[in-house]
């Protein structure tokens, strides 16, 4: 399946990559300013800069277009990704350009890189209740489904469902897929104080509310093995194809799909 095969299942598409590193990064003026002034050299419509209150930045493209490039320094992290890619080529160049710097403009070696990311995230707009939707989608013919039958009285309904399951893909456990569907309209959690006006205001909320989006996320991540010298290029190829293989054949047929029914049916009644 060709990447617009996945955007087309979906509203918005994005292809995430992340070092996580062992140690802070730096901090100084000019090696920030340095590593940024990089990238945008090589892609020049990035011409957003900010800082957020926590001295993490970020240069990015024009969100308002809606098909974004973003490059991000945290305390320890680096994050690079493209929203609604043109195809999978060009997202995968921007993070190898960014494991190409961040070793001599951020001092980031392998011996210092917990682990490599690379995710695959969709976004589907959805109105009403993303919980009831992801119950019903993904758990309505298992062992759960019967937490979801309105036995109690017709006012019982999901509040609060956003599975997630990681899986060691190789035997040593250092190559991991996590997959997670996450509602944006959760409710009060058990053990939290909450009341029925609490969850009436913020049913309204999230039926009016078409920015609302369930999000469903996989994400390859690899630690390095201690027998040989981490190379996070190597790794983050194997990953990308890795991931793209698990899209197309577990991901879409049995997350994606059932999720994109149910929303229908939703919106149909």
């Amino acid at each position: 399946m060709t990447l617009d095969g996945l955007s087309s299942l979906c509203d918005d598409f994005y292809i995430d990559m992340y070092v996580n590193t062992e140690l802070d990064l730096p901090t100084g003026r000019d090696t920030i300013l340095a590593f940024f002034e990089r990238i945008q050299k090589q892609y020049p419509t990035m011409g957003c800069f900010y800082r957020h209150e926590n001295n993490e930045y970020c240069l990015e493209e024009d969100r308002r277009l809606g098909q974004y490039r973003w490059v991000a320094l945290e305390v320890d992290r680096v994050g690079s990704g493209v929203v609604n890619p043109a195809d999978f080529e060009s997202a995968y160049a921007q993070g190898r350009l960014v494991l190409d710097l961040v070793p001599y403009m951020l001092g980031v070696s392998s011996l210092d890189i917990d682990s490599l990311d690379v995710a695959f995230a969709m976004d589907f707009d959805c109105f009403g209740s993303h919980d009831e939707v992801i119950a019903e989608a993904l758990f309505g013919s298992s062992a759960f489904n019967c937490l979801f039958q309105p036995s109690d009285g017709p006012g019982a309904k999901v509040v609060g469902f956003s599975p997630s399951m990681i899986v060691a893909i190789s035997e040593d456990g250092s190559t991991q897929a996590r997959i997670s569907v996450e509602s944006r309209t959760s409710l009060v959690e058990p053990g939290q104080h909450g009341s029925a006006a609490d969850y009436t205001l913020n049913a309204e909320r999230c039926t009016l509310n078409p920015e609302q989006a369930i999000s469903l996320c996989l994400t390859i991540r690899q630690y390095p093995r201690i027998h040989e010298i981490f190379d996070p290029l190597k790794f983050f190829e194997y990953q990308c194809r890795l991931a793209e293989e698990i899209m197309v054949d577990r991901i879409v047929p049995n997350f994606v799909k059932p999720l994109i029914q149910t929303i229908a049916q939703k919106r149909s009644t």
